[in-house]
């Protein structure tokens, strides 16, 4: 397993740590700022499922009038883990 942490930009969020396991799962999600409550709720959908999927399926979520999101930072974060 390895840690990873994930300097956010654009974002309420300035952090996202995670950990990838051997066999390409997210876990341990965190995020440092942003709203809570749906980061939290994020991190919980997302526990122990397959990397590139999550990445896959949260690229290009916007928030508000921003061009990105903290998920959208999250699957930027995995896909730079998993390089």
């Amino acid at each position: 397993m390895k840690h990873y942490t994930y300097k956010t930009s654009g974002v309420c969020s300035q952090k996202i740590d995670f950990d990838v396991t051997d066999d390409k799962k997210i876990t341990n999600i965190v995020f440092l700022g942003g709203c809570n409550g749906n980061l939290k709720a994020i991190a919980k959908l997302c526990e122990g499922k397959d990397a590139e999927e999550i990445a896959t399926i949260l690229e290009g979520n916007t928030c508000g009038y921003k061009g990105t999101s903290c998920a959208d930072q999250l699957s930027k974060a995995i896909k730079e883990a998993l390089k």
